[in-house]
């Protein structure tokens, strides 16, 4: 029947993209809802261009603070915000055509329009009823917030989101960022490197408060060399929109102070899209937080054969978490026993300079879990290759269980942390100890010695520091 599939996904962004290819990968027919562009967020207004915007503020910083030591020559260095966004916008729409052709690679049918749910396995998109004889999975994903209570609602103006700092021509001459987790941390890094004077805002005690204290604090004082005003342990009490500015009073440290900008970009957390989808006709739960209730083991929901993945499925809210659970989906539709998601190994990342990424627990929460453990730590100003480069900012932390040598946590703060990271990752994965890592040659000269000489240290025999 034409309107029948074995699997319809809702929502075509990296959770539900990449169930359509492994389900398709797997002999199931699939249908992929999608009322904008395949890709979702991450690739059209996310991950993918706020990446490209972020190499060109490294290449900025580098050209402006490092090329002389490198023995190049310039003129005055000169930024321009809209021409790197518009660089930024051609590598999204390279990647959203290449979603578009991986579902016609694999013969995935693309609907376009607003998913509804409807009892017995069934979505509506417009008038037309569409059937999954296997299962439906929701990926609808999330969306900016802002904080209207003190009047900081997004007018697309004076306080704007990631989405719209993404489309900006030039950068404003003030901003303030509001949230100094992975988004805020991110574009205050890029428009500070485009000229912008920068408030970064964070109501808890420190910026990046998901990650360790060590990563945090490493990223506070690069930031603040940099000239970012970082205010942690802030709260804006009141905010007063002119036509082409914004005035927040904020307290902080016990004091109230008054700062004026041209915008306000609100990166203070996401709310998932889960209204007018129809999630309770269908027999869907909510949890407390607002998440759509599912098992963690299958991704089923409160309703049969109606699945969740990505962020409506609950945190962390990362891209690449989305899409594992979606090949997880996939397979179990399949008839499949997939192989099961350890969500307390899934990477953070924030693509900052300098980057930060980590797995596992912080010292603070081994602390408070009240293990045992040895910490071993490497600057990468010990490391030759980080020195070649001039990029010896941060460390590699790990944190090893006393007795076993399990890998309890991992945090790097430095260059190319993103991809250090997965070594690692696949270690922890794989249940290898800390001296498993250190049986491994690392080449030499390469950042990843940092992390062989991390293992060591929590060994007691660092070798290089």
């Amino acid at each position: 029947m034409a309107n029948t599939f074995d699997v319809i996904i809702v929502g075509g962004g990296p959770a539900g993209y990449v169930a359509a290819i492994r389900a398709s990968q797997l002999g199931l027919s699939v249908a992929v809802v999608e009322k904008e562009k395949l890709g979702g967020v991450c690739v059209n207004i996310g991950c993918i261009p706020t990446k490209a915007l972020l190499h060109s503020a490294y290449v900025a910083n580098t050209l402006t603070h490092q090329a002389k030591e490198l023995g190049i020559e310039t003129g005055p260095i000169t930024t321009n915000y809209g021409v790197a966004m518009k660089r930024s916008r051609k590598v999204s729409v390279m990647n959203s055509k290449g979603v578009e052709f991986l579902m016609k690679k694999n013969k995935v049918t693309v609907i376009a329009g607003t998913g509804t749910l409807q009892k017995g396995k069934k979505v509506q998109v417009g008038d037309t009823i569409y059937s999954a004889t296997k299962g439906v999975v929701l990926a609808t994903g999330s969306r900016v917030k802002g904080i209207p209570a003190i009047g900081l609602g997004i007018n697309k103006t004076t306080v704007i989101s990631s989405d719209e700092a993404l489309f900006l021509e030039k950068a404003p001459a003030r901003l303030a960022v509001i949230g100094a987790g992975a988004v805020g941390c991110e574009f205050a890094d890029i428009f500070n490197a485009f000229g912008s004077e920068v408030t970064l805002i964070e109501a808890l005690p420190r910026i990046l408060p998901i990650e360790d204290a060590e990563s945090s604090d490493t990223v506070a004082k690069s930031y603040r060399k940099r000239k970012i005003d970082v205010l942690a342990g802030a709260k804006v009490l009141k905010a007063t929109l002119e036509a082409e500015e914004v005035t927040l009073e904020i307290e902080v440290g016990g004091a109230t102070k008054s700062i004026t900008v041209d915008k306000v970009l609100m990166a203070a957390g996401r709310a998932v899209n889960t209204e007018e989808i129809g999630l309770e006709a269908a027999g869907v739960q909510l949890t407390e937080q607002g998440f759509i209730r599912v098992d963690r083991s299958t991704l089923q929901t409160t309703a049969e054969g109606i699945y969740a993945i990505g962020d409506v499925a609950g945190p962390p809210m990362l891209a690449h978490k989305g899409s594992r659970e979606g090949v997880l989906v996939a397979e179990q539709l399949a008839g499949h026993t997939p192989h099961p998601i350890k969500y307390d190994n899934i990477p953070s990342v924030t693509y900052c300079h300098p980057e930060v990424a980590s797995i596992g627990l912080t010292e603070e929460q081994c602390t408070a879990q009240k293990l045992e453990f040895q910490v071993g730590r490497f600057p990468f100003s010990a490391n030759g290759r980080a020195r070649t480069s001039g990029e010896t900012e941060g460390l590699v932390k790990v944190i090893r269980e006393k007795t076993m040598g399990e890998i309890l946590g991992a945090h790097i703060v430095g260059p190319h942390a993103s991809e250090l990271i997965h070594e690692l990752l696949v270690a922890r994965e794989n249940e290898y100890t800390v001296e498993e890592i250190d049986l491994a040659i690392h080449a030499h000269p390469t950042l990843s010695e940092a992390i062989a000489e991390a293992c060591l240290d929590s060994l007691g025999r660092v070798m290089h520091t």
